[in-house]
């Protein structure tokens, strides 16, 4: 069931990261694909300038062996280190490995194991004539060997600047963050007081001062909304408590007489209980304008037996018992009139959407229970029960603006109280109001 703290507040929403950890996450991925990125563009331009100058070397030397062999068989040598060369007439071509016969002309690259287990790498130039087959073949052992070894170190190289992207980031991180704490700080320092200091003067001509700046208006016209909203309680408060001053100092004197009959003297009585409601609502809604804690107090069940005897003169037939259990004192830190509004609402309601039956006031041990046999409590009214404006489903055509469960999620608010509404065991509301 909904609490009068819970009823006004929405969780944040959850996953969210603080900019200060997504400032540091964005850079430090900036920087390892940036690095990355090179590391993989180097090694690719390596390995195609590697290969494209070795082909062309090997197809050079090829034919310049095979030119030197045609004109002197026994005299044909290899100006290209590391390169070994064999020539086999066509008829004896069977005598060349298996895995060269096929081949044609060209620059192949082969790879495999010996028998011993060592692998080995190699490109192999392939040349024909109509009499001969040329290969030249270039011994790669070393080039990869090399390859290996600088992409290690270029592994090493994206670590490391991946690394210092990271403390870049960390860096840069709390440079930008720094005013933005600071303002965060001073904002929250300045809601404590009613006049909240400028925050503009204190940041530079920068996003963060402008930010400041539209904070300083905003403060800025939202006193004033708060100030005329505070003028306009009290001016009201005042002006109302002389004409009610008067109605009750008249109504006093009216019933002083004794000549007055029973007819009116209930009208009179009336009029007392609503003065007393009256001045009662207009004090706890002052202290609500104003956010502040009147001292004083209060016996809650003096307060809940004086509801329960207005609401009976008022029953007008209705066929409803109302009855009061439990602990014969109860007292609160409060003033009387904060008690009443809160508890006349919770016993009002039950009153009103009871048609027959019982209302049963308990009185317990820092707590009072609102017990009645109306017609319950539907989950959209459990939901939305404290919502400023919202009427339950059972209110019909009855008086009321959907108000006044508000106001007692407010003054629960204020006084560290809470207010929880659920259905009866078999039947009707149990209103719970918790002073503990």
């Amino acid at each position: 069931m909904p609490t009068a703290e819970a009823a006004g507040q929405r969780r944040p929403p959850r996953g969210r990261r603080r900019l200060r950890t997504r400032i540091i996450v964005t850079i430090t991925l900036l920087g390892f694909c940036l690095t990355a990125l090179f590391a993989y563009s180097t090694t690719l331009l390596r390995t195609r300038v590697e290969n494209q100058l070795l082909s062309d070397a090997l197809n050079r030397n090829i034919d310049a062996y095979a030119s030197a062999f045609e004109r002197d068989p026994t005299n044909a040598t290899f100006a290209f280190e590391g390169v070994q060369g064999w020539v086999y007439a066509n008829e004896r071509l069977a005598n060349a490995p298996a895995d060269w016969r096929g081949l044609r002309d060209g620059i192949h690259e082969l790879h495999g194991v010996e028998e011993n287990g060592q692998a080995f790498a190699y490109k192999l130039a392939v040349r024909r004539t109509p009499t001969h087959a040329f290969f030249l073949a270039y011994d790669l052992t070393q080039t990869l060997q090399g390859q290996g070894q600088q992409n290690r170190l270029l592994v090493g190289a994206v670590v490391l600047f991946t690394a210092l992207a990271l403390v870049l980031g960390w860096w840069s991180a709390s440079r930008v963050m720094a005013p933005v704490s600071d303002l965060a700080q001073r904002l929250r320092r300045s809601g404590t007081s009613s006049d909240p200091e400028l925050l503009a003067p204190s940041f530079a001509e920068d996003e963060v001062g402008e930010l400041a700046r539209a904070l300083d208006d905003y403060a800025g016209r939202l006193t004033e909304v708060v100030q005329r909203d505070r003028e306009f309680n009290a001016d009201v408060s005042h002006e109302l408590r002389t004409p009610l001053a008067v109605i009750r100092g008249a109504v006093e004197l009216m019933l002083a007489k004794p000549d007055v009959d029973e007819r009116t003297r209930t009208r009179l009585l009336r009029i007392q209980r609503a003065e007393q409601q009256c001045t009662d609502l207009i004090s706890a809604l002052l202290l609500l304008s104003r956010n502040e804690r009147a001292v004083g107090s209060c016996d809650v069940a003096r307060v809940a037996q004086q509801l329960l005897d207005n609401h009976r003169a008022q029953l007008a037939g209705k066929p409803l018992v109302l009855r009061m259990e439990g602990a014969p004192s109860l007292l609160v830190d409060a003033p009387e009139s904060a008690v009443a509004v809160a508890l006349g609402n919770l016993i009002g309601n039950a009153v009103k959407y009871t048609q027959s039956g019982d209302v049963v006031v308990r009185v317990g041990e820092g707590a009072v229970e609102v017990v009645d046999s109306g017609p319950g409590l539907s989950a959209e009214d459990a939901a939305r029960l404290f919502e400023r404006g919202y009427r339950g489903t059972h209110a019909g055509h009855s008086q009321g603006g959907g108000i006044g469960l508000s106001i007692v999620r407010r003054l629960c608010a204020l006084y560290g109280w809470d207010v929880r509404v659920r259905p009866g065991e078999t039947q009707g509301v149990v209103a719970t109001l918790s002073f503990a």
